[in-house]
């Protein structure tokens, strides 16, 4: 990839290419809303284009040269987009300056004062959760997610606030551009393979990035999870910065007492530390699981350390009910309930399966899995298959590539072998399309039916629910 360009003068009449992808749009449409003249492109058509057009952005369909007006001010690029693509070339041709999404998002964050959230997974729900909460209490936050909370496009917005939260994605070490007052860190652990080779460089990043909070702000990280442990020893007594813990470790700062779960909802109630007020506080949280509920309770801190009362935040953030693709419901037929989950690393494949498992009552949870990335399957695939053993049964897709290509060996297999040794009830299905019948056939009322991984699997929950509403001879509905 050409060498990236400064972002503070190059946003202007920016190109992005990509400009759909769930981290290029968030930004794109903030500057849209700022007032920029912004275009880009996308391989295809899809409702988040539409949303940025509908902001005001100009988005071709396709890539070609001629997509880049002529008085582009930079071209915008993710770490997805390889060096021999077609606009990327032209752009480097033409002398226009290349700048990284990351670039982007950090000079959006310029005078703002800026919350980011980092962690091997759970960035997205927290992330939406300070900005739904933080919205709720009039103080306008501008905000980034790597997710829709409840209608394409709606993954950013340019508020009038002072606030700016955002996600801090690891994968890349793209978090490293970041300067925030407050830095969450939900937990570390080993992903992303193609950029790290071991634990030892994940930590290394991680502080790195702690390294970037602003003299003064705080690092709010999990009391509870190793990894976070592990690098809250590494940064504590740095000057300048401040280390507020949460979770249900007797040590936390922000110590959780209770987590009472009602169906697909919960009750979370803390006992703050002194340097927060130090009183006890309880409030609902909207979705479902435990990990959600410590999700909210990083945020609580996150908006406490900023100096919003958490009395105030606390409510408010029961006005948070879900984002796209996390545990979001997409419909009900037939008495089975359909659900989509982003999770598609092991542990969070394991922690919204036991979220669902809370809420099923006598009903089964069945599956359909769909392993993300080569270089994910094969470091992690058996982990994967266990993680599957808490369905009652599942269906597992073949590998979704994204940008990868195909590693030698490397299939779903790795998966459904490490749930089958286990006692797992595991199907291969290679044809996509076979699904909704597949699903139809399985389901009773009263079951819950989970699409579950980073790819495309998300598309199967329609045809699954318009399938159990139209059963075809054979599929029975009988409990």
């Amino acid at each position: 990839m050409a060498p990236a360009g400064t972002a503070s003068d190059a946003l202007d009449r920016p190109h992005f290419i990509g400009i759909g992808g769930a981290g290029m749009s968030g930004v794109a449409k903030v500057l849209a809303q700022r007032g920029a003249q912004v275009a880009g492109s996308d391989t295809k058509d899809s409702p988040t284009v539409a949303a940025l057009r509908e902001a005001g952005a100009t988005v071709h369909i396709g890539h070609a040269a001629e997509h880049i007006a002529s008085d582009a001010s930079s071209v915008v690029v993710s770490s997805a987009i390889r060096a021999d693509n077609l606009e990327l070339v032209t752009a480097v041709e033409r002398g226009i300056p290349v700048v990284h999404r990351s670039d982007a998002l950090a000079a959006l964050m310029d005078g703002a004062r800026p919350i980011a959230v980092a962690g091997t997974h759970g960035k997205t729900t927290t992330t939406s959760m300070l900005a739904v909460s933080l919205g709720s209490l009039g103080l306008d936050p501008t905000y980034v997610i790597g997710g829709d909370l409840d209608a394409p496009g709606s993954s950013a917005r340019h508020g009038s606030g002072e606030i700016f939260v955002a996600e801090a994605d690891e994968s890349d070490r793209s978090f490293h551009k970041y300067a925030p007052e407050v830095a969450i860190v939900l937990n570390v652990e080993l992903d992303h393979h193609a950029n790290y080779a071991s634990m030892d460089e994940i930590y290394e990043s991680f502080e790195t990035f702690v390294g970037r909070i602003r003299p003064g702000g705080a690092l709010v990280v999990s009391a509870d999870h190793d990894g976070a442990r592990e690098l809250t020893a590494r940064v504590k007594g740095r000057e300048g910065l401040r280390v507020l813990t949460y979770g249900e470790d007797e040590s936390a700062d922000v110590r959780v007492l209770d987590i009472v779960q009602h169906g697909l909802t919960s009750r979370v109630t803390v006992r703050l530390a002194e340097v927060l007020g130090g009183q006890e506080i309880t409030f609902a949280v909207s979705v479902p699981g435990r990990h959600y509920a410590l999700n909210a309770v990083a945020a609580l801190t996150a908006g406490a350390a900023l100096g919003v009362p958490a009395a105030d935040l606390a409510p408010a953030i029961a006005a948070y009910t879900g984002v796209k693709r996390r545990l979001q419901l997409k419909g009900t037929a037939a008495g089975v309930q359909v659900i989509d989950s982003y999770a598609h690393h092991p542990t969070e494949i394991a922690a919204d399966l036991e979220a669902i498992r809370g809420g099923a009552g006598a009903g089964r949870v069945l599956v359909v899995f769909q392993p993300h990335l080569f270089s994910r399957t094969q470091e992690l695939g058996t982990e994967m298959g266990e993680a599957l053993t808490l369905a009652d049964a599942s269906v597992v897709l073949d590998i979704y590539p994204a940008r990868e290509d195909p590693v030698p060996g490397i299939t779903s297999a790795l998966v459904i072998d490490a749930a089958a040794r286990r006692g797992a009830d595991v199907t291969a299905e290679h044809d996509r399309a076979a699904v909704p019948g597949l699903i139809a056939g399985m389901a009773k009322p009263g079951d819950l039916v989970l699409t579950m991984g980073a790819g495309d699997v998300t598309d199967l929950g329609p045809e699954i629910l318009a399938r159990l509403e139209r059963p075809e001879s054979g599929e029975s509905r009988e409990s």
